[in-house]
């Protein structure tokens, strides 16, 4: 079995919660559309989710207070690895109960590959796998690219042996000072934060082995990424392949994802051409190439 894990920010530290839920309830859809049943997944957050969760997902309740704010709603970064690895950590706790034999942690909006339940429940044994190639995806632009060095980018990037993790003596409902002292060094190093998480692990005696296929998609441009992190540049739009793999809402025809995808023109900036005008001016442009 894995254990998909995650952690919700503090609604003081959001500008927008509603979109924070909106966001969860499409990865939650990702997560949970596994083409192995075999998983349990686990949301860590102070209030909860105000849409029906998933017959997979467990909602741990926590009263851990607010990081502090550095610039706006976000929080400084040491406050911010502080309070989602102590709730990953009450989610690592709270998986316990059910012995998974992986645990996977990931951010609450981005999504993942649907085959990652059967592939690593296929190989009971292993000290895990890490994320090394995955997409990068804009849902404001409908546009996905593929990112490299993924583990270095994005926190949904790691599929790690639960042995690998300290087995405590914590029960649900411990205090966020208790997780801080259980996990020691695992909060800063693999569960608030993941940049160099592979290397910390294999220092440990813990390789993880590259996953072989591109197994998640960082989500940008929602306007509540703590990384603040934006797609720039040329991207493809979203592919019904890709949008079926990955469980990504597909929210428009391919020819608005196209327009979108290309991001805002002078061209149609100037003419302010309305959406449908631009849609057929793209499709017969399209269909004189052909």
């Amino acid at each position: 079995m894995i254990a998909f894990i995650t952690s919700i920010r503090h609604p003081a530290n959001s500008g927008d919660y509603g979109r924070v839920e909106l966001l969860l309830q499409r990865t939650l859809a990702s997560i949970c559309q596994q083409t192995s049943n075999d998983f349990v997944v686990f949301v860590v957050g102070n209030d909860t989710p105000g849409f029906p969760l998933p017959p997979s997902v467990t909602f741990l309740k926590v009263d851990f207070p607010p990081p502090a704010s550095a610039d706006g709603f976000h929080a400084r970064r040491d406050d911010f690895v502080w309070d989602k690895g102590t709730k990953i950590g009450a989610g690592i706790v709270a998986a316990r109960e059910v012995d998974p034999e992986y645990v996977m942690i990931f951010d609450a909006d981005d999504f993942v590959d649907r085959r990652l339940a059967e592939y690593a429940n296929s190989r009971p044994g292993r000290s895990g796998w890490v994320i090394d190639r995955g997409y990068m995806y804009s849902m404001s632009r409908n546009a996905l690219r593929k990112q490299d060095a993924f583990n270095r980018t994005c926190g949904t990037c790691h599929i790690i042996s639960a042995a690998a993790y300290p087995r405590t003596k914590l029960t649900t409902g411990a205090s966020q000072s208790d997780i801080a002292n259980s996990f020691g060094p695992f909060l800063d190093n693999a569960l608030g934060a993941h940049r160099d998480t592979a290397a910390w692990f294999e220092h440990r005696g813990v390789v993880l082995d590259p996953l072989p296929f591109r197994g998640a998609v960082y989500h940008v441009d929602t306007g509540e990424n703590h990384s603040g992190k934006q797609l720039t540049g040329v991207a493809p739009p979203l592919s019904r392949a890709l949008s079926a793999r990955f469980g990504i809402p597909l929210d428009s025809g391919f020819a608005k994802r196209c327009l979108s995808a290309a991001g805002p023109t002078p061209i149609l900036e100037t003419l302010e051409m309305t959406s449908d005008k631009a849609v057929r001016l793209a499709k017969r442009g399209r269909d004189r190439r052909r």
